[in-house]
């Protein structure tokens, strides 16, 4: 469990720090470096809990093995951006798109979350 709490609470200040440096030169890289490496820290701190093979095998099961490529298609399209395309507004773009991946990929684990939030969105479309 310590283990866990330690990696969490790095993934969460990372992402927190990543938003800060947003104000400096070269901010909104450091932005997305800071922001997807502690998204990815806050999601290997689950192999504490469950161990890394159970936490692979959960990740690709049937239910949830979209979700988890967007989600690791997202922390690699935001990198890349920011690296290799020194796109600023498509860095962005990734980083917002790689939070609502993240989003459906956790409501994943909750039972019939997912299927609340496309009622909630589809009413709101209504």
């Amino acid at each position: 469990v310590k283990g866990f709490a330690i990696c969490f609470v790095l993934g969460v200040s990372l992402s927190i720090l990543g938003s800060i440096l947003l104000w400096f030169k070269n901010g909104l890289v450091l932005f997305a470096v800071f922001y997807t490496f502690g998204n990815v820290l806050s999601l290997a701190s689950t192999c504490f809990l469950m161990g890394p093979m159970n936490q692979l095998k959960k990740m690709f099961a049937k239910t949830r093995i979209i979700a988890t490529i967007l989600v690791l298609v997202m922390f690699v399209l935001t990198l890349v951006c920011a690296f290799a395309l020194k796109n600023p507004a498509l860095t962005l773009v990734c980083c917002i798109l790689q939070f609502l991946a993240l989003t459906w990929y956790s409501l994943s684990y909750i039972p019939f979350a997912r299927d609340a939030a496309k009622k909630c969105f589809g009413a709101c479309l209504e």
